[in-house]
């Protein structure tokens, strides 16, 4: 959104990670040095640096009105330290943190402490430390690929691309139903080629006259890649009617009604 970016298509690698196609006319004709600059404009915060010495500009602060609430829950007792809050408040949390019964309760210690370190900020007496946000983004925010996203010669894994250890299937997203989505239930290759083994066999007498390679093309929409190949289409169909639109506009030409 910062960047201007609209045509985005989110892609589950098979495995870990996350791809991110932006297929902007403009984006992807950017060159490595303005690609460079957008992968750092969004890694936010390196993992183990020092915290707190300044405050964080407004993009963090936007991201982390976007972090689950049950982030805390699963951590160990010294985990929130491990950002490196200054001294001054890394020392008194050391001591009350034992005394908190899990996570939560040594998260919502932190955080309280360093809300008051920014009220007091405009009375001159504390520095404002920023050490809960970039807790929040150390844990949450995704660490980029910065060698995929700025070289143009790089090579890319396409969707629906079998991941070679795992076998499963890199598969677009739908970002209105993303919490729904469970890693572990993606197609495989095995599971595909037993559904459709499948559905073949169901059709076989109806498909008769039907040539293999149709009959394989349209297959797919028995098997449970059928969703995913939707998310698909409709990103490819929102794309073109946006292209159609720029011509038109740039024709001086109205839409058809």
């Amino acid at each position: 959104e910062d960047l201007g970016m609209k045509h985005r298509l989110w892609v589950y690698s098979g495995r870990r990670g996350v791809h991110c196609w932006v297929c902007d006319d403009t984006v992807r004709k950017w060159s490595p040095a303005l690609r460079a600059a957008a992968v750092e404009y969004l890694s936010l915060v390196k993992v183990g640096a020092p915290g707190g010495e300044h405050p964080l500009p407004a993009l963090p602060s936007r991201l982390t009105t976007a972090v689950p609430p049950g982030w805390s829950r699963d951590g160990e007792e010294g985990e929130p330290l491990r950002a490196h809050p200054p001294p001054q408040h890394r020392e008194p949390l050391q001591g009350e943190f034992p005394k908190k019964r899990d996570s939560v309760q040594r998260w919502e210690l932190l955080k309280a402490r360093m809300e008051r370190t920014r009220r007091a900020t405009g009375t001159g007496k504390s520095t404002p430390c920023y050490a809960d946000w970039e807790i929040m983004l150390q844990y949450c925010f995704p660490r980029l690929d910065i060698n995929v996203s700025k070289g143009v010669g790089h090579l890319l894994k396409s969707p629906f691309s079998v991941h070679p250890k795992t076998g499963r299937i890199s598969v677009p997203l739908d970002l209105q139903r993303l919490d729904q989505f469970d890693p572990f239930m993606v197609p495989t290759i095995s599971s595909l080629c037993h559904e459709l083994d499948a559905a073949g066999d169901d059709k076989e007498q109806e498909d008769a006259g039907e040539t293999e390679p149709k009959r394989r093309a349209r297959d797919y929409k028995r098997t449970s890649l059928a969703p995913y190949v939707r998310v698909f289409e409709q990103f490819v169909e929102e794309m073109e009617h946006a292209r159609r639109g720029e011509l038109l506009r740039r024709s001086g030409k109205s839409p058809a009604g």
